[in-house]
């Protein structure tokens, strides 16, 4: 018995799973809210941010560094801001620091 393999991008993947399409929404909707206020963090900072996860009106941030996280939380006001204006509807920015695996 000889078994076919076909194989899929991960769109074509997507199209045919609702749930891998809603992680890949998610996704895409996370970097879309960094790219909306990545003018806003300093440019020595940015490659420090990740986007993470949104929750109803919660956007999860990972930054590598408790530095990079306090500085964030100084700009989450603004940030908070020019999502609002970009027509997200974020109340509160959670800055999550990532452990450096070692």
């Amino acid at each position: 018995m000889t078994r076919r393999t076909t194989t899929f991008t991960l769109l074509q993947a997507a199209d045919g799973s609702p749930t891998l399409a809603g992680l890949l929404a998610r996704a895409r909707d996370a970097s879309e809210r960094l790219k909306a206020v990545e003018e806003l963090i300093p440019k020595e900072m940015r490659a420090a941010v990740q986007p993470g996860p949104a929750d109803c009106d919660v956007w999860c941030v990972l930054v590598n560094g408790s530095a990079a996280a306090a500085k964030l939380r100084q700009l989450a006001p603004m940030i908070v801001a020019r999502l609002k204006d970009r027509g997200w509807e974020v109340a509160t920015l959670r800055i999550k620091v990532q452990q450096t695996r070692r």
